[in-house]
């Protein structure tokens, strides 16, 4: 199963993904780019907020490679070795942290959980998509004029929680625990 693991499902796929990230987000992380707003006016975004879906990319990817015969008749159980490396993922996104800052690992995580949550109930390209369009509604949605004009965050949009937002890194732990079990869980067989 090690082999399967490594050849078939290419989990080291993540270790360059994580570099990819750190590198995206050190070189042109705080880089503004400009993006329309549906409730008045256009904004900016810091492409930092897109970087999460490098490694959501390199997850599903790893997810989709798989042999379903090989799998079916494994002695080992699959699931268990895939809820393992995505953990194995996230610890890693989660030691890049001095790195990138905790709001990048924190909104990784978020888009993570997204995406095993849309990929449990439709496929992995689906779930990526997911994800990049939630940031997408969070950065044109979330962070609404006042009367005077300044943009304030709204509630839902995690990802533009500021970093050191304790309560939006515990919401987004519990999703992730959460989706972990539920979305890498087996699937209904279709007849």
């Amino acid at each position: 199963m090690k082999l399967y693991a490594l050849s078939v499902r290419r989990w080291w796929v993540m270790v360059p993904a994580v570099l990819a990230l750190i590198l995206t987000t050190w070189l042109i992380g705080a880089s503004p780019v400009p993006v329309p707003s549906l409730l008045g006016g256009g904004g900016m975004a810091q492409i930092k907020h897109f970087v999460p879906v490098i490694a959501s990319v390199a997850v599903m990817y790893c997810l989709d490679r798989r042999l379903l015969e090989a799998e079916l008749t494994a002695v080992v159980p699959v699931r268990r070795l895939d809820r393992a490396a995505v953990s194995a993922a996230a610890v890693l996104l989660l030691a890049a942290t001095p790195a990138v800052g905790l709001d990048v690992a924190r909104n990784t995580l978020l888009i993570l959980a997204l995406a095993l949550a849309v990929r449990r109930i439709a496929n992995e390209a689906t779930a990526v998509a997911a994800g990049l369009l939630y940031i997408i509604a969070n950065v044109m949605l979330g962070q609404p004029p006042d009367p005077l004009g300044h943009r304030i965050g709204s509630w839902w949009a995690l990802p533009l929680y500021p970093a050191d937002s304790i309560p939006a890194l515990v919401i987004v732990v519990v999703l992730f625990a959460g989706t972990l079990t539920w979305g890498l869980a087996p699937r209904a067989r279709p007849r």
